[in-house]
């Protein structure tokens, strides 16, 4: 199990949260020109990191907040959460 913590609900599993994607992903600015090679990659293309990796996280059976997590994809250690836009540190051992 995954424990995440959430600001408003304190530490859950990860069962309580969906994966929202890869928080350092950008769209596109709206009204902007943007080309259709631009548009597939923040669609469709992705990296698959190995070590700490910032997503988003949806609390849907909580709170229903978004969270920003720093994990590490190697061992799913969790070492940081925060809102979306925190800074996020991640915690000494």
């Amino acid at each position: 199990m995954i424990l995440l913590h959430c600001p408003y609900c304190g530490p859950r599993g990860h069962e309580e949260f969906t994966y929202a994607g890869d928080a350092t992903k950008r769209r596109p600015e709206i009204g902007a020109p943007v080309d259709a090679a631009a548009w597939h990659d923040y669609l469709h293309l992705r990296d698959n990191p190995r070590g700490p990796h910032r997503e988003l996280w949806h609390h849907v059976q909580g709170c229903r907040a978004y969270i920003e997590v720093l994990r590490d994809t190697y061992n799913h250690e969790v070492l940081a959460c925060g809102l979306p836009g925190d800074p996020l540190v991640a915690e000494e051992a």
